[in-house]
C-alpha cells in the first residue's frame, strides 16, 4: 500500500556541525575569516558559525547563500551561466528575495534528495566555494 505521505530527508545538527568545523578549518588555512551557513531541506538555519573577524554583511549572504542552494537544487555559481543570455531572468533575478548568484552555496543532497545546503562568505566568491566545498568534502559529497 503506497503512502499517503512523503518521507522527507534532512541533514542532521551533527552532520551539519562536522561539515561547519571543516569549512572553519579551510578558512583557516586560506587564512580568511568566514560566515558559514548550513540549512535543513527546507532553507531554515540549522547550524550558523561567524569566524572573528568575518564581514557583518556576511552573515546574511551565507545564509542567502544556502537558501538559494535548497531553493533551487543547484550551486549558487550555477546561476551566472543559467541567467546570462536569459535576458528577462537577467533582469528578474535581482528582484527575487534573499537570491544570490555568484558561488559559494552549495546544495547537500542524499542521491536526489535535498536535505540541505552550505553557504559560506567572507571572501572573493572563489575562495567561499572553496571553504563551502572543504565542509562538503567533510560529508564525503565531493
Amino acid at each position: 500500500m503506497e503512502s499517503a505521505y512523503l518521507k522527507k530527508l534532512s541533514i542532521p545538527a551533527s552532520l551539519a556541525q562536522k561539515a561547519i568545523a571543516a569549512a572553519v578549518e579551510k578558512a583557516k588555512e586560506i587564512k580568511i575569516p568566514m560566515a558559514i551557513a548550513i540549512c535543513d531541506e527546507a532553507g531554515n538555519l540549522k547550524v550558523f558559525e561567524r569566524m572573528d573577524g568575518a564581514p557583518l554583511l556576511g552573515i546574511e549572504i551565507a545564509i542567502n547563500k544556502a537558501k538559494t542552494a535548497t531553493g533551487f537544487g543547484m550551486p549558487t555559481h550555477a546561476w551566472h551561466d543559467f541567467i546570462k543570455n536569459d535576458a528577462p531572468l537577467a533582469l528578474g533575478a535581482p528582484h527575487i528575495k534573499d537570491l544570490v548568484i555568484f558561488g559559494g552555496g552549495y546544495p547537500i543532497k542524499v542521491g536526489d534528495q535535498m536535505v540541505g545546503a552550505i553557504g559560506a562568505c567572507g571572501g572573493h566568491y572563489t575562495d567561499d566555494m572553496k571553504v563551502a566545498e572543504a565542509g562538503l568534502r567533510a560529508l564525503n559529497l565531493l
